[in-house]
């Protein structure tokens, strides 16, 4: 398998890209449905010889790529090689990237005996277990779910708690959206890889970045 990239290194190599949950993602806005299926014809075209597809989601002028290495994640050289023929794609077009309206979502669950858990999540939902034994669509459309161990049980509190992952740079914005609506923060210890907020009622939402979570070189 092909040597992965530090989260740094890739998104250093795709600035125009963000690196959310072990792939690069761009979303790129065009100005009509035509020119948007003529971006993901010529991406088609540039992406072949490289041996390498992105996943591709058209919804109406927007197009949204997402490149990494499988089956378990992360991003090599030659996710970067496909990642930069499509910068050239959207570059002859006139077309430019929107970092901003990038968001990927988990599902995390608590629970003292995650092997017990997981199944049933795995057998209701009819997806694989794949990548840190998270339980993913193997289609990559719905959310990932995925297990913290607890402890002890908490029983006065909601048991499940959502991730949502963002650009590094849309972050601060995001946090300062929440807490106008209403939510405070219960910790920002573990920041930038994430912080946790809540509502008014106290169920929480951890905002995450790929920022924090490399080694520290030696």
């Amino acid at each position: 398998m092909a040597d992965k990239l530090t989260r740094q290194a890739a998104s250093d190599a795709l600035p125009t890209w963000r690196f959310l949950l072990q792939r690069m993602h761009l979303t790129v806005q065009a100005p009509d449905v035509a020119t948007a299926f003529d971006f993901v014809a010529r991406v088609g075209a540039v992406a072949a010889p490289l041996g390498r597809q992105p996943d591709l989601d058209v919804r109406g002028t927007v197009v949204h790529l997402a490149v990494s290495t499988e089956p378990a994640g992360g991003v090599s050289d030659a996710d970067i090689a496909v990642g930069r023929a499509v910068d050239s794609v959207v570059a002859e077009m006139g077309l430019t990237s929107q970092p901003g309206t990038l968001t990927v979502v988990e599902i995390a669950i608590d629970a003292m005996d995650i092997d017990a858990v997981r199944p049933f999540w795995d057998a209701v939902l009819g997806w694989d277990v794949i990548a840190r034994d998270d339980v993913q669509d193997p289609l990559r459309l719905g959310p990932a779910l995925w297990f913290q161990q607890m402890d002890e049980p908490r029983p006065q509190r909601n048991r499940i708690h959502l991730d949502v992952t963002v650009a590094h740079d849309e972050a601060p914005g995001r946090i300062e959206r929440a807490l106008a609506a209403g939510g405070h923060l219960v910790s920002d210890s573990r920041a930038p890889a994430f912080w946790i907020l809540a509502d008014p009622e106290g169920n929480e939402a951890c905002v995450c970045t790929w920022q924090g979570r490399d080694p520290v070189p030696g």
